[in-house]
């Protein structure tokens, strides 16, 4: 179920939509054809069964109906040729050839007595001196059951000389009145196997199936389609399973299945075997597999390309709706879903629409807001900073005064002048950076003569960043904070670098102390607002002064407001190695800012 899950999660709506219904399909086919195929594989097995029944019955019936007319005819010949005990008249002669012109399959008739001494013949041929006829099966079968009407076995007619016929023998031991006396006679009809032969050899079940006639008395073959092979030895049947068996029953030939069904021949004894291979049914499997795989492949082609269509139709509008909303998270809200495709899709598309257009307007409000919120916060930021300063340099002024060091006095008081000079700068948010280190380096000349020259400063910056503009007094906060943080409490004295480079694309002002550094926990709270006021009440004497922290605070807000939340202030620091403050910004050039101030 999870992999389930996340195949959804990873696939898109076409993906699903054509492999779902592709498998939905293919299952469903595959159920029908499996179904189909045990139906149809067991419909055909039973139809070989039954075919194989019904041709085997057919044969038999066809044998009794030919042996109940020859056994009729028999009942003819035997009623004219032994009426009253008279054979030798001339009428009879001329009846028995009507009766031999009128059946092609009628041989001979005879008529021997009890000890096989031929009374009369028709046709009128002469007997073989080794035909031994009181040797004859025929001939003991009639005498063995007068009355009975006998068949023989097929065999060559070796009566008479100059005929090798092979016929099945009607014979019938009989005791008629001749010239007044009781005489025991038989009498003999052969019939031409031919007709026998013809009724069963052209039935066929299936390609190589076949069907043989078996004497129910002896299990001798009456007949067999490769009748030579059997009397050579070179072919085999169950004989004895076919006598003892009524329906049917299988076996193996060469390794072969095959099904045998079994029918009486009444009035005969003779049984007839249909022999049906059943490799032929699996063939007829195999041809019906390869169908339903071939109609399984058809089917599946079909669903998957009428899945595809269907899935493109389906997921082409939501395709249209992913590009715009891709476009709208580039920050193109002027784009617009057209209106069209399923009603979910058009309700979507109306509805996107809609929201686009309320962004659109609030996105105008939030600008105009947030232009306006801008330019306050940074008005009162510079008021918040200003002040500041001049509070702490008004005072080191008044101490110095006090101490009488008037060249002091005017090298500070001219220092303050320039700086808030360029503090001013007609009322400009931004500055170059050439102009903001020239107002740190006049802080810094205010700072060393009130901290009695505790530290000293180097300032440096590459000739790139020189010409960069900045926000202005973002180094002032950051150089109060490393005097009065970092050297005002140490007993070496203090250095202090400030640096302005060009990095990674960025304009970035360092401002580097050799100070007493700050606590892990210190550092990573500093620029905090959420833990100012707690820091402040949890730190030594060593790490406040007032308003220190608003000042940080403020140079970070203001860069942030200006140029964004990914740049602004960070802190290494040490304890008892110092501290380095970096500032990041974007670099800008005087006409790119002149394009900002406008803008703004």
């Amino acid at each position: 179920m999870d992999r389930w899950g996340e195949w959804v999660r990873r696939s898109s709506i076409r993906s699903i939509i054509l492999w779902s219904f592709s498998l939905f399909i293919l299952l469903i086919v595959a159920i029908v054809a499996v179904l189909l195929y045990n139906k149809f594989s067991r419909t055909a097995e039973q139809n070989v069964y039954l075919s194989t029944q019904q041709i085997v019955d057919q044969v038999s019936y066809n044998l009794e109906d030919y042996v109940d007319g020859m056994s009729q005819l028999y009942r003819t010949i035997e009623k004219k040729m032994l009426t009253e005990g008279q054979w030798n008249d001339g009428e009879l002669t001329k009846q028995l050839d009507t009766i031999m012109d009128s059946r092609d399959d009628l041989v001979s008739i005879a008529l021997f007595d009890d000890q096989g001494h031929l009374l009369r013949n028709h046709p009128s041929l002469p007997v073989r001196s080794s035909s031994h006829v009181s040797q004859q099966s025929w001939f003991h079968s009639a005498l063995r059951v007068p009355d009975h009407l006998s068949f023989s076995l097929p065999h060559v007619q070796n009566l008479y000389s100059g005929t090798y016929k092979w016929v099945v023998s009607m014979s019938k031991g009989i005791t008629v009145m001749h010239e007044g006396k009781p005489m025991n006679v038989v009498l003999l009809v052969d019939i031409n196997f031919k007709k026998i032969n013809q009724l069963s050899s052209r039935i066929s079940l299936g390609k190589k199936g076949y069907v043989y006639i078996i004497d129910e008395g002896a299990g001798n073959i009456v007949f067999h389609p490769q009748q030579q092979l059997i009397y050579m030895g070179l072919r085999n049947e169950s004989v004895e399973q076919a006598l003892t068996s009524v329906a049917s029953y299988t076996d193996e030939s060469d390794g072969v299945k095959r099904l045998n069904t079994v029918k009486s021949v009444q009035n005969i004894g003779w049984k007839v075997v249909g022999v049906s291979y059943l490799d032929e049914i699996m063939t007829t499997r195999q041809e019906v597999n390869q169908y339903m795989v071939r109609v399984v492949a058809v089917v599946l082609i079909m669903a998957i390309l009428i899945s595809m269509l269907l899935a493109a139709m389906l997921t082409r509008p939501i395709r249209r709706m992913g590009v715009t909303m891709k476009a709208v998270e580039r920050g193109d809200f002027e784009v617009e879903l057209p209106i069209q495709g399923p009603l979910e899709v058009v309700q979507l598309s109306s509805r996107f629409n809609l929201m686009l257009d309320k962004i659109r307007q609030l996105m105008k409000q939030i600008v105009f807001e947030q232009e306006s919120k801008r330019k306050y916060e940074l008005e009162a930021l510079q008021a918040q900073i200003n002040p500041h300063f001049l509070y702490n340099t008004l005072n080191s002024v008044v101490r110095m005064v006090g101490m009488s060091k008037n060249e002091d006095v005017i090298t500070m008081i001219t220092s303050l002048s320039k700086l808030f000079r360029i503090s001013l700068s007609k009322g400009k948010t931004t500055i170059l950076v050439r102009e903001e280190l020239e107002h740190a380096r006049h802080y810094l000349t205010i700072q060393q003569m009130r901290f009695k020259r505790k530290f000293e400063f180097t300032i440096e910056a590459d000739e790139e960043a020189l010409s960069c503009q900045t926000l202005k007094l973002v180094l002032q906060p950051l150089i109060e904070n490393a005097i009065v943080h970092g050297i005002e409490y140490m007993v070496d004295e203090g250095l202090i670098q400030i640096r302005a480079t060009v990095e990674d694309g960025l304009l970035v002002l360092a401002v580097a102390d050799n100070g007493i550094g700050m606590s892990p926990q210190k550092l990573a709270s500093i620029l905090d607002r959420t833990d100012l006021n707690a820091a402040r009440a949890e730190a030594s004497p060593l790490e406040t002064s007032a308003g220190s922290g608003v000042a940080v605070h403020n140079v970070h807000d203001r860069i942030q407001l200006y140029y964004g939340a990914q740049y602004g202030l960070a802190y290494e620091s040490e304890q008892e190695e110092g501290t380095t403050v970096r500032i990041s910004m974007p670099i800008v050039r005087e006409q790119e800012e002149g394009v900002r101030e406008d803008e703004a």
